[in-house]
């Protein structure tokens, strides 16, 4: 009499996919994990570039974008008021800092006062002309040289919130959405994220950066989109986990999805 065979009490992405071969990647996920980690993406959405239409693995002028955009979402100000304010001046020409060099304080606070930074204009112009003279001046007007300097994380980390207008924040989202780019562009899981993947049950991710890694892979999600939108979650969603019942059943992944190209 043949033995009787087990099955797993919870689906894997092998299940799922059968006639993969025997240690594909993503044989180990369990598909429920990977269902929460997609809807994550399409509800909350992934890298704050990708919604600019920067894509930083084109090159160092997309990178040039992305470190404006960042300085601007590193403001007290909403993030959909950043991306207001980066499309005004994208839409003037300016969409990288050194391009900051010929235009005067006050049409930069017109401009910014366009994208609702009301009562910041002022000393947020302030701060991206300084920003301007900076790099000017320290790395050649070329926020690439950054990346190329400073190869290890930490003196990366100094480097950049040694300046105008940056602190942790603005460092710790511009980093994150670089990994694989700057060599030095690595930092540890944020909290944040860990947070919103216990939450989810995301057991995967609890080794650090290289479980969440595996997960993105095994979803074939880019990892830094899966890292923001657990982002997204835990900033909109930390005051009502107490009261939600997480995993598939978290209120914050039951709105309609955004329906927009978060990158591959």
């Amino acid at each position: 009499m043949s033995r009787a065979v087990s099955t797993p009490a919870v689906p894997t992405w092998r299940a799922a996919r059968q006639g993969r071969r025997a240690g594909a990647i993503g044989s180990e996920y369990p598909l429920g994990e990977m269902q929460v980690a997609h809807r994550v993406v399409a509800v909350l959405g992934g890298r704050y570039s990708a919604e600019l239409g920067i894509d930083v693995d084109a090159g160092e002028a997309e990178v040039e974008r992305w470190f404006l955009a960042a300085t601007l979402f590193g403001t007290r100000i909403s993030a959909r008021i950043a991306e207001r304010a980066f499309g005004v001046l994208a839409a003037a020409g300016l969409a990288r800092i050194w391009q900051l060099r010929h235009v005067s304080s006050a049409d930069l606070i017109a401009m910014l006062d366009a994208g609702g930074y009301a009562r910041y204009d002022v000393r947020t112009a302030t701060q991206l002309l300084e920003l301007c003279e900076v790099i000017d001046h320290r790395y050649d007007g070329q926020v690439a040289v950054i990346g190329r300097r400073f190869t290890a994380y930490s003196e990366l980390c100094a480097a950049l919130d040694a300046l105008p207008g940056w602190g942790p924040v603005t460092v710790r989202l511009f980093l994150r959405e670089l990994r694989g780019v700057w060599p030095g562009a690595d930092p540890p899981l944020d909290e944040r994220v860990a947070a919103a993947a216990r939450h989810l049950g995301l057991a995967s991710a609890r080794p650090g950066m290289s479980g969440l890694a595996g997960l993105a892979a095994a979803c074939r999600l880019d990892v830094r989109d899966l890292e923001s939108g657990l982002v997204r979650l835990e900033l909109a969603h930390s005051r009502a986990m107490a009261r939600c019942p997480g995993g598939h059943a978290c209120t914050a992944l039951q709105r309609p999805e955004k329906g927009m190209n978060v990158g591959a």
